[in-house]
């Protein structure tokens, strides 16, 4: 299977995250910039306003169908996720936004807490496995990304490879272990951890890991490339980094596997990206609806190699089933507390 053309775009070149004080600064440009954002589509007024904290090659084709199965007029603004929701709350009920799609969960969580969403129909929360989705109907998940170990064969054994993340800062993997610690779904990992371990816990293993001799890495792809070229002999990643890399380098010049944790551990971690309605403009909820329809499911496991989060579509090749995978949170709003995270990271000088 050739690798998608924007394999490069939204892998590769993703921006790299910003210290604290860098991503305030980052985040008063950005929305300065989007608030001065046409709200025209085409030249016309627009049926409907999605703010989209995802890349635009991932999600621009199927926003592009749906407007011509529809008949719609879509006008996007692409932001970071963070940013994204940073000017949504400026906005509040004052926004032209008639929807977001987001990157992670935490970020619908927050609006959800805010009051900023409208409830789903059943019809289309129901569609998605209730895992993998708002408890109250508030958002609806659309794709699902699991944390993995990778780890190289020519350097470790399967069996060698630890179940848990916790087992990385033992001496026995120092200095062997790689990851990405200003990577958003790094930081969504360590949000995880916290809220199911406690602040602590979460607090102890960064500087384990740290004292360890971690190996750090802009983002998931440049860690999955140095666990295949033999830099480090485990990285913790997102699942489909490496389809993306053998879809693109061909399978059989690929070396490095996947190992899923321990149901229940941190490292199991099961995020989501996600839409939610903050206007009742009909065409906001048909795009909910669409986003979670067979045909657009079916989109994201061939050319993102996420998991579909509706019964009945098929994953991605050679993963393990979604239903099998168990993550160390019953509710993937518990995300939303992104500021304690970034603090933490930075103070166990991961940063």
């Amino acid at each position: 299977m050739p690798a998608p053309a924007h394999y490069e775009v939204t892998m590769k070149h993703r921006p790299r995250s910003l210290s604290r004080p860098q991503r305030l600064r980052r985040t008063s440009v950005v929305l300065a910039a989007l608030a001065l954002a046409p709200l025209t589509a085409c030249g016309g007024e627009a049926d409907l306003v999605v703010y989209v904290g995802r890349d635009e090659a991932l999600i621009g084709p199927l926003i592009e169908q749906f407007e011509e199965e529809h008949d719609l007029e879509v006008e996007t603004r692409y932001a970071a996720t963070p940013d994204t929701l940073a000017l949504l709350m400026e906005e509040g009920e004052d926004t032209p936004a008639d929807a977001f799609i987001s990157q992670d969960a935490g970020a619908l969580g927050a609006l959800a807490q805010a009051g900023m969403l409208r409830s789903l129909p059943e019809e289309t929360t129901s569609r998605v496995l209730p895992d993998f989705t708002s408890a109250d109907g508030s958002w609806v998940g659309v794709t699902g990304r699991a944390r993995v170990i990778a780890y190289n064969p020519d350097q470790v054994d399967e069996d060698e490879v630890p179940d848990t993340v916790a087992a990385l800062t033992d001496p026995t993997w120092a200095g062997r272990v790689g990851m990405p610690p200003t990577n958003a779904s790094f930081q969504a990992f360590v949000t995880g951890f916290r809220a199911s371990q406690g602040d602590d816990a979460a607090r102890e293993w960064l500087e384990g890991m740290v004292a360890n001799d971690v190996q750090t890495f802009e983002n998931n792809l440049d860690t999955l490339e140095a666990v295949e070229n033999g830099t480090v002999d485990l990285g913790l990643v997102n699942h489909y980094y490496l389809q993306g890399m053998r879809a693109e380098l061909g399978a059989e010049n690929v070396d490095t596997e996947l190992k899923f944790l321990r149901a229940g551990d941190p490292g199991a971690l099961v995020n989501v990206t996600g839409i939610g309605v903050l206007s009742d403009t009909p065409a906001a909820e048909e795009l909910a609806a669409w986003l979670v329809s067979d045909e657009a499911q079916e989109y994201f496991v061939e050319e993102t190699f996420e998991y579909p989060l509706v019964p009945g579509i098929a994953g991605p090749e050679g993963m393990p089933e979604l239903t099998s995978l168990r993550g160390p949170i019953e509710d993937l709003a518990e995300l939303e507390d992104l500021e304690a995270t970034l603090a933490m990271i930075e103070e166990a000088g991961l940063s």
